[in-house]
């Protein structure tokens, strides 16, 4: 018992009147500015004509362009109608904060921080604050900045002499 779009769409006018869709394989996404976020998450969990109680995770894409490099992607699921929404929010390069969901759905905790540790996106207001799976060190070593991994500028790589490499029999021989 979908939710149907014409619903979506009045919730979500309310709450942000120039928000965009994008629609792929029968999954809707909006695309909203940041500054809507808050407001339109709290409304979407909360009004009943929508019920998304839940949201199964977070993430980011890195475009690689010049105008909004990132798009943090927001994934919820409503119980009460079985229906599926994505909410995609731009971040340009020169402003990489977004408001942290923590307060609407407490689950958004992990999801943001790993967020922040792949791709250096910050959310405001966030309760604990710190990486998830790299060390606070994690820096590059001629520049001292900080590395996001799933950057598309990040090096295939990895930091050249950055961690020690496990053997490599096939290529340099048996240890000796």
């Amino acid at each position: 018992m979908a939710i149907e779009r014409d619903i979506l769409f009045s919730v979500a006018k309310v709450i942000c009147p120039d928000y965009e869709t994008y629609e792929h394989r029968d999954q809707l996404s909006l695309i909203v500015p940041k500054e809507y976020l808050l407001d339109l998450a709290n409304e979407l969990k909360d009004n009943p004509e929508t019920s998304f109680e839940m949201l199964t995770d977070i993430t980011a894409i890195d475009w690689a362009r010049e105008e909004n490099r990132y798009e943090v992607v927001y994934f919820l699921y409503s119980h009460k109608h079985i229906d599926r929404l994505r909410i995609k929010v731009p971040v340009s390069e020169d402003d990489m904060k977004v408001p942290s969901l923590t307060g609407v759905w407490p689950s958004a905790d992990w999801y943001e921080r790993e967020t922040y540790d792949m791709y250096g996106i910050k959310f405001e207001d966030h309760p604990d604050f710190r990486r998830f799976y790299m060390p606070e060190d994690y820096v590059d070593p001629d520049s001292g900045d900080a590395l996001y991994p799933l950057r598309k500028d990040f090096p295939l790589g990895g930091i050249p002499d950055s961690l020690p490499l496990p053997p490599f029999p096939e290529r340099d021989g048996e240890p000796t």
